[in-house]
């Protein structure tokens, strides 16, 4: 489950903000997770709370944005919804797709005391 070491690497990632920023607390963390991502948002859910134990974003309520994947055609210049990374262009059938949108996973917010 590698859910457990991205939670992990959020957490550093706080932690250096905190650092910089000087925060004490940590409210919330919002994430964007692309739904190309291979990241599974209910197993990141699952792991968070576990992770942030004893830190400075020990009780932040975690929200998860998934947004659609993207996917552009060379060929045909257009813009387009996919659902998975190997589709035909759903206008010209032009193969492959460049995906612009869907891959990422980002901290998106933090909400801090």
């Amino acid at each position: 489950m590698h859910e457990l070491s991205l939670c992990e690497q959020v957490l550093e990632l706080i932690q250096q903000q905190a650092g910089l920023q000087a925060f004490k607390q940590v409210k919330t963390v919002h994430l964007e997770i692309g739904k190309l991502s291979c990241v599974e948002a209910e197993a990141m859910r699952f792991c968070f709370d576990s992770v942030v134990a004893g830190s400075i974003a020990e009780g932040a309520r975690l929200e998860i944005e998934q947004p659609e994947a993207l996917g552009w055609c060379s060929a045909c210049q257009q813009l387009m919804h996919i659902e998975q990374r190997f589709e035909v262009c759903a206008h010209c059938g032009h193969f492959p797709l460049e995906i612009r949108q869907g891959e990422q996973m980002r901290i998106k917010y933090l909400e801090v005391l």
